[in-house]
């Protein structure tokens, strides 16, 4: 399918045809397949899945129960059991926290992550040591930095893993850096014992993810990030884990029962789903997925590279740019359709601004990292498949008027 045709499907870029939009990383843009989706929910056949026997509960139960098995497979997960439906990719990074941390971590145990990471890939494990604090265990994390392209630093991470280590949490492709870690690496040389999470926020619906092929044991995305509606999440736990997790949401619909005054716990995944699930946002996501196998992951994905190889090549010829780390730092012609920068002539806020005033949208500041002193002050701009290069090549040409407007050059 062309880019033109894939466009007409995005009913905003249809009705502003001047806005470029540049900001991916932070949401994308909605197919009508989607808008459609949470519109029959609401205005039909509303009802609770997983609640009642009566027709339109059934049949909300049986969609809910499609799209997981769908995002199972499009993941690459071992079946539906591991799947969980969350409200969002925070949600999930702390359900990992919430519900295997506090009950498997002991004093003296280590986590090993990434402070230059999305805060969401931070602050959850931040909070559970202070929690476990409270209840009288001490637990260590360890940062490890990251390399001049952008990735987790492995032979770092190798350095720091010990005894203690129980688990290495990292971003699949990092949110301001563009860059794509696998830790491949670390296979066979860290233990079984030691588990792997990925933030998959940046990397669902850009390229092909398989959960199972990174040897993930946690792996979270968000549905807003992959043509869905906000307030939908995924995580995905291996099998391998489910007799480590304890319910952390425990309430209606959860399965958890009790005994003697004391919870049981369900089976997956449905022990970390307590609440009534967001009925109209899992469609939403079963829609986007939808969308993504009727263009094809490997196309968004040679589409995406295709346009950010552009992008970097155009930025370079932009006078006093700086280019944080990521693909323009890689030998390999590689890109995940992230690029972010600096100039020496304009702040981030001030082109952001003037940017914005011909209708580029792009993202500055800090981009939600944990460590704002490390990149803050940056513009991040995030493509996705209805961008096209005469935008890239706009959006460049622009951008060098204003910093030569500057008194640059």
């Amino acid at each position: 399918m062309s880019v033109t045709g894939i466009r007409r499907q995005f009913p905003a870029l249809v009705a502003a045809p001047r806005v470029v939009y540049l900001d991916s990383a932070s949401t994308t843009q909605k197919p009508a397949a989607v808008a459609d989706a949470v519109g029959r929910y609401l205005s039909g056949e509303t009802a609770n899945a997983g609640r009642g026997t009566y027709p339109w509960a059934n049949r909300a139960t049986r969609e809910l129960e499609r799209v997981r098995e769908n995002v199972a497979r499009f993941v690459g997960a071992g079946g539906p059991e591991e799947v969980v439906f969350t409200a969002g990719a925070t949600a999930s990074l702390n359900a990992v926290a919430l519900s295997w941390g506090l009950a498997n971590l002991r004093d003296g145990d280590e986590i090993l992550y990434n402070p230059r990471d999305h805060a969401s890939n931070v602050y959850p494990w931040l909070n559970l040591r202070q929690a476990l604090r409270r209840l009288g265990t001490t637990i260590d994390l360890v940062g490890y930095r990251v390399t001049a392209t952008g990735e987790a630093d492995t032979a770092d991470i190798l350095s720091k893993v010990t005894s203690r280590t129980r688990l290495i949490t990292t971003s699949h492709i990092h949110n301001v850096f563009g860059s794509l870690t696998t830790l491949q690496e670390l296979r066979g040389r860290v233990g079984g014992a030691v588990l792997l999470c990925f933030d998959c926020s940046q990397s669902v619906g850009h390229v092909p993810v398989d959960v199972t092929a990174l040897g993930a044991d946690f792996a979270a995305f968000s549905a807003h990030k992959v043509f869905g509606a906000p307030g939908t999440g995924v995580l995905y736990c291996h099998r391998r884990v489910h007799g480590q997790l304890r319910p952390f949401l425990p309430g209606g619909g959860s399965g958890v029962t009790v005994d003697d005054g004391c919870l049981r716990a369900a089976d997956m995944p449905y022990l970390l789903e307590g609440g009534t699930p967001n009925v109209a946002g899992i469609l939403a996501l079963g829609a986007a997925v939808d969308f993504i196998d009727g263009v094809g992951i490997d196309a968004i994905a040679a589409h995406d590279r295709d346009l950010t190889l552009r992008l970097v090549d155009r930025l370079r010829r932009v006078p006093g740019l700086e280019l944080l780390p990521g693909v323009a730092a890689g030998a390999c012609r590689v890109g995940y359709g992230i690029v972010s920068f600096r100039s020496d002539a304009v702040s981030a806020s001030d082109l952001g601004f003037a940017l914005s005033s011909r209708d580029f949208y792009v993202r500055t500041g800090s981009h939600c990292l944990s460590d704002h002193g490390a990149d803050d002050g940056s513009v991040r701009v995030s493509l996705h498949v209805y961008n096209t290069a005469d935008e890239i090549d706009r959006f460049a040409d622009f951008l060098e008027l204003i910093v030569k407007e500057a008194g640059w050059a």
